[in-house]
């Protein structure tokens, strides 16, 4: 048995397919963690969805900001972006289920067996494991239920860049979901950075990954992540593993085995 963390997939279902087989995954033994990003700016997200949806308990997903940009535009009346290949999805006839689906996923992921939590950007360095579950968790309360379209409607936005206990609702689901699933770079004055996205030597000066700034708790797990492809993988921190390597962008579709470390990866096709 085996627990495999898989990068962002964003509609590369070939790859996703080739990755399986390379993997010889068994949906009933072996376990797949997917960081989120299923879907946009590769040729087939319908396929990615269903193939997913239809794997049950044997996939752990987590939503990222792809994935929810997907959710507003269907629950949330957005348009659809330049760069956006969602269209698949959009006509599917098994849409309203697809995204009935997806909306139910979690932000966060956390195997105490294991001593990982899945995620699919970071945790920021001011949240205890218990605090980023509980934040989360609420979150994903509001965002899943079917009464409420509020949210999608003003999801978009990087404020509030502080956690407020007081904060009003939407504000407040909006940082949450902002930080676990758009963060890379910290500011100096520890507010998240959402513009910069490429390689770390190209950050401005102070800048830095969110995964580099001192804890005053310490998470007590491996944090799992995806969402920054310009890492290649690459933390250089033993706690934290980056498994996107940008399929999308013609490099690799790439699994980390949860237990052992070890990496596999399948070429873009």
């Amino acid at each position: 048995m085996a627990t495999y963390a898989i990068g962002d997939i964003q509609g590369c279902a070939a790859e996703f397919a080739a990755l399986l087989k390379r993997l010889d995954f068994r949906p009933g033994s072996d376990r797949l963690w997917l960081v989120g990003d299923l879907v946009n700016r590769g040729p087939d997200n319908l396929g990615v969805l269903r193939k997913v949806r239809d794997l049950g308990d044997a996939a752990a997903v987590v939503l990222g900001n792809h994935d929810l940009h997907l959710l507003a535009v269907i629950f949330g009346g957005h348009s659809l972006r330049r760069s956006d290949t969602l269209q698949d999805v959009l006509d599917a006839p098994d849409r309203d289920e697809l995204a009935g689906w997806l909306r139910r996923q979690p932000l966060l992921h956390d195997d105490a067996r294991l001593g990982a939590v899945l995620v699919h950007a970071g945790i920021p360095p001011d949240w205890t494991l218990a605090q980023a579950s509980e934040r989360a968790a609420e979150a994903q309360a509001v965002y899943a239920d079917p009464s409420h379209t509020l949210f999608f409607e003003r999801m978009y936005g990087g404020e509030p860049n502080r956690w407020d206990d007081a904060e009003p609702g939407v504000e407040r689901t909006r940082y949450v979901v902002n930080q676990l699933t758009r963060l890379r770079l910290l500011r100096p004055d520890g507010t998240a950075d959402f513009d910069n996205k490429g390689a770390l030597a190209d950050a401005p000066a102070g800048y830095r990954p969110w995964y580099r700034v001192a804890r005053a708790v310490p998470l007590g797990r491996r944090v799992v992540f995806g969402h920054w492809a310009a890492l290649e993988g690459e933390t250089g921190v033993d706690w934290a593993q980056a498994v996107d390597t940008g399929c999308v962008w013609g490099r690799t579709l790439t699994a980390l085995n949860v237990e052992s470390g070890e990496r596999i990866s399948v070429a873009a096709q």
